[in-house]
Order: C-alpha cells, then structure tokens, then sequence
C-alpha cells in the first residue's frame, strides 16, 4: 500500500549539509491525503537544535494547501530503511484530525499500523 509513498521519500533523502550550522535530508518522508495528494518534506538539523523532522515538513506542505487529513504516511532515512515517526510527529498526526486515526503508518519495511495502534492511549481520547 505505501510502495509509491516510499519511493517519493527516497527521492529526497539526501544528506546535505550548509555552513556548517545546517545539514538536511537525513530523512524523507511522504504522505498521502485522503484524497490521494501526495506531499513530501525533508529534515532539518541544525547547531543549535531547532531543526525539524520530514514529517512535520511533508505536513507543512500539505497544509499549504488547506488539507489535514493523512490516508498514509512514511518516512525513510538516507539509506533507505524506513524509520517510525517519533512522539512529536505521532502528536502533530493525532491533532491535525479526529480522522488521522486511521492514518496508516510504516514503522519498518515489514509493518505498517494505524496511528491508534502507535498511540493506544492518546491523552485527546481519555478526558473525562
């Protein structure tokens, strides 16, 4: 199911690095909405760690365009193995919509789940 959205992903991640403060593209990823756009963004590290990662660059992409609902969504590392978002992507996922529920995500080459399964206990769905 995500064959195409890795294949965007890998396109991107290459390693570069600027001045000396800024290296990119470690990671890629892609993501597809629910009504089949595909989007994409790179990492950014920088000396004084206020970089960011693929994901929140592939949703900053996709939100230019008024869209915050994800069917999948990937990432892989300048080598090309797929690598499961952290707690912060996980976060911004979940609170883009109720809907990202659903949002099937790779976690290696071999699994994918949905971003329930990687947040059974998302703080949203537990208020009293």
């Amino acid at each position: 199911m995500l064959k195409h959205l890795i294949e965007v992903a890998k396109q991107y991640a290459k390693p570069a690095t600027f001045n000396g403060y800024i290296e990119t593209g470690y990671v890629a990823s892609a993501l597809e909405t629910e009504d089949g756009e595909i989007y994409s963004g790179i990492s950014i590290d920088s000396a004084c760690s206020l970089g960011f990662c693929a994901e929140h660059a592939a949703i900053a992409d996709m939100l230019k365009n008024g869209k915050s609902v994800i069917k999948a969504i990937v990432a892989v590392d300048a080598s090309g193995c797929i690598v499961p978002p952290c707690g912060r992507c996980r976060e911004l996922l979940s609170q883009l919509s109720d809907k990202n529920q659903s949002t099937v995500v790779a976690v290696n080459e071999n699994t994918q789940v949905t971003l329930a399964e990687l947040m059974p206990y998302d703080w949203k769905a537990t208020r009293c």
